[in-house]
């Protein structure tokens, strides 16, 4: 059977819709996924496509970030259908969402959202399992001190893993000697364990038909609120809307600045040892005005 039919068969097992599987299919590439839509008019599908069977736990994780995401009922999140392999594929199927334009307001209420969202707190960072970031492994073990969350199983990890991935020299050894001072970078803030989207870039946030917000994507855990925001602050930015709701909404603390090129950092040391020696100057330049901040 083909791998559509499979995943045909599987959405009618889970939803009891038919799909048929001669239906419209067209895929794309991605820079971690390939994707397809399948179905037509209303009962129509997204599907997320990779190697099996590695990627199956990957995707099965998103779908449970996706459902947790939901569970505060503040922003628009797919709603995942159903996972599974077919030979050498592995597949997520998510609600199909057609996108239109929010504008200020859709900026506004994303703002509002995310702030509703990060209230939902755990007395421990981290998730009761791993996901990814990207097609990185990201580890969730709880912790119940957020600078040693932060430090063992975010740029330790990232740093641990650039080296092996050939970085090993004056970058990582400033990184690692900055993991020493995350006390001082992290001193008098004390932050609560917020749900996270956890890869909140402006490629993985957009507006339905109707202008609401709409999040997706996500490598969630509990962790700093203030990681997410680093994140939009990222390769483009939100508008200018979306910050000022959140900060009327849940007030950034006192030393933000200096925390998000910290928090930014794990981004950039990701996407350094995903895509390449290009994001190398990047990490070395928030490195080291971190550890100018802390001399």
């Amino acid at each position: 059977m083909s791998l559509q039919n499979d995943i045909s068969a599987a959405i009618e097992r889970a939803t009891g819709s038919v799909v048929s599987g001669d239906s419209p299919w067209l895929i794309a590439g991605g820079s971690i996924n390939r994707t397809a839509t399948i179905g037509a008019g209303e009962v129509r599908y997204f599907v997320k496509l990779n190697d099996a069977p590695a990627s199956l736990e990957m995707f099965e994780a998103e779908a449970a970030g996706l459902r947790l995401l939901a569970q505060p009922g503040a922003l628009r999140v797919p709603q995942p259908i159903c996972s599974g392999t077919s030979g050498a594929i592995a597949y997520l199927v998510l609600e199909y969402i057609e996108f239109g334009h929010g504008g200020s307001r859709g900026g506004a209420a994303l703002g509002a959202g995310l702030a509703s969202i990060h209230r939902m707190t755990r007395a421990w960072f981290g998730w009761n399992r791993d996901n990814t970031i990207g097609s990185t492994p990201q580890v969730n073990r709880p912790t119940d001190e957020w600078v040693t969350f932060y430090r063992d199983h975010r740029l330790g990890f990232q740093l641990e893993l650039a080296e092996r991935n050939g970085y090993r020299g004056p970058l990582t050894k400033a990184g690692f000697r900055l993991l020493e001072k995350l006390p001082l970078v992290c001193a008098d803030h004390h932050p609560v364990a917020s749900l996270l989207h956890g890869d909140l870039w402006s490629g993985n946030a957009a507006f339905d038909r109707d202008g609401a917000p709409v999040i997706y994507d996500p490598a969630v855990y509990f962790g700093d609120r203030e990681t997410d925001l680093a994140m939009t602050e990222l390769f483009g930015g939100f508008d200018t809307s979306f910050y000022r709701a959140y900060q009327a909404a849940w007030p950034l603390a006192a030393g933000y600045e200096l925390r998000r090129d910290l928090y930014q950092l794990y981004h950039v040391l990701n996407h350094l040892n995903l895509f390449g020696a290009g994001y190398a100057g990047q990490a070395r330049r928030l490195i080291d005005r971190l550890l100018a901040a802390v001399r």
